[in-house]
């Protein structure tokens, strides 16, 4: 069995990705490595190079930023990373620029790609998400968060990214059919210093928006406000170790107090019927879950 992984990025040191912990990641189960680096602004192709692993294959690319409509050029770029992974490989792991996976994990992920090899009806594996908010301290739970998403793929080049790079789909627009995977994608993007997530959150909207729509939507402050009275959850498990000098290096300060959390009543009741059936009612499911 033969595992590659693939990645784009684009202006990571400007806007503060931690592209190289991504990689760095799940680089221990990969075999070959594609990462798409878009032309940047900053020194985001030397940070890449500076990782120094033979594994790794950069492939130089440019974005066209016209192709805003729902953010349609993410899915494309990760499609380049995508169809240069060579045939000879058998699962293809996507990891983006603002995720990581535990090392811990990494075993379940292996176990799972050997035990669903050689079943065709399984095109890929389904991961848990941990989406922190704020500060490495506190995870979002409520509906605005996706609570699971397909990051292993077969090396099918009938697969395709869909819509804004969130998950995958096949020719014809058919959903993947996949297995779960028996770990977490920790997604730190909304962890950042909040002057460098106001500007962050502006470039990003702009790859959906027009300049003037994004900037109606993200506002002129300088720093990026941070909503301590959302759904949020004290996070008691370990982060990556590949996270662990960032964490220490964080420079803000945010809080979360339960006492001010706004739950309206429509998610009380979806966490009312999922605590007792384990459905969430009107889930967004891009993908068919088999069992097993």
């Amino acid at each position: 069995m033969k595992i590659a992984g693939f990645t784009f990025v684009r202006n990571a040191i400007t806007y503060d990705y931690p592209v190289v912990q991504a990689i760095q990641s799940i680089l221990p189960i990969c075999d070959y490595f594609v990462v798409a680096v878009g032309k940047s602004d900053d020194a985001t192709l030397a940070l890449i190079q500076s990782i120094a692993d033979p594994k790794i294959h950069i492939i130089e690319t440019v974005w066209d930023d016209s192709l805003r409509e729902g953010g349609r050029v993410l899915a494309v770029e990760t499609d380049k990373a995508f169809q240069a992974i060579p045939a000879e490989y058998d699962w293809c792991f996507y990891i983006q620029g603002d995720e990581c996976v535990h090392e811990n994990d990494l075993p379940a992920v292996r176990r799972a790609m050997e035990k669903w090899l050689d079943d065709p009806e399984t095109d890929g594996l389904l991961f848990d998400y941990r989406h922190f908010y704020g500060s490495y301290d506190f995870v979002g739970v409520n509906r605005r968060w996706y609570r699971r998403e397909i990051r292993v793929v077969r090396n099918n080049k009938h697969i395709y990214s869909y819509r804004d790079a969130q998950g995958f789909r096949k020719d014809n627009n058919e959903k993947l059919r996949v297995r779960k995977a028996d770990a977490y994608i920790h997604h730190y993007g909304w962890v950042r210093n909040p002057g460098v997530q106001q500007k962050k959150q502006l470039h990003f909207k702009k790859l959906y928006l027009s300049d003037e729509e994004a900037l109606r939507f993200v506002g002129t402050a300088e720093a990026f406000a941070y909503d301590g009275s959302q759904p949020l959850m004290k996070f008691e498990g370990t982060h990556p170790s590949v996270i662990l000098p960032r964490i220490e290096a964080q420079n803000w300060h945010f809080t979360s107090d339960p006492t001010k959390v706004r739950w309206p009543l429509k998610e009380r009741l979806s966490n009312w019927v999922e605590k007792l059936t384990g459905w969430r009612p009107g889930e967004y499911r891009n993908y068919i879950l088999l069992k097993g």
